[in-house]
């Protein structure tokens, strides 16, 4: 049960942060990723990118950190965004069917890739 957190390039693109997550998101290694948004917004990162097209597997506690992410960052008025591979895809796609599986889906602005979520006139999928 592996997760790796590892910050983009240079840790940003322009104002957002991103973080790219590979492996497993679940009650051994959710609190890893809870651990790396908090200190984002620790440092004063309010515009989050988390790039979730690595993660191969999402369990209901990987969903409760996105949610609370997700609250964290409204809490302080920022904006998150999730990066989940197109439908079909075959790496990554896991955390969508969950997200959607459990009606949580339409919560999250997603997109198919960074430079998409980074991007000024960029809009989100639909859910």
């Amino acid at each position: 049960m592996t997760l790796r957190v590892t910050e983009g390039q240079d840790g940003e693109e322009g104002e957002w942060a991103v973080l790219r997550v590979s492996g497993e998101l679940d009650l051994v290694t959710s609190p890893v990723l809870r651990q790396r948004v908090h200190g984002a917004v620790a440092d004063g990162r309010r515009s989050l990118v988390l790039d979730l097209s690595g993660v191969f597997f999402c369990d209901s506690s990987g969903v409760g950190v996105l949610i609370a992410t997700r609250r964290l960052i409204r809490s302080c008025q920022g904006r998150l965004r999730l990066i989940l591979p197109a439908q079909g895809a075959t790496d990554g796609s896991h955390v969508n069917r969950v997200l959607a599986a459990l009606g949580v889906r339409r919560l999250f602005d997603v997109y198919p890739d960074v430079a998409t979520a980074v991007g000024e006139e960029s809009s989100p999928l639909s859910a």
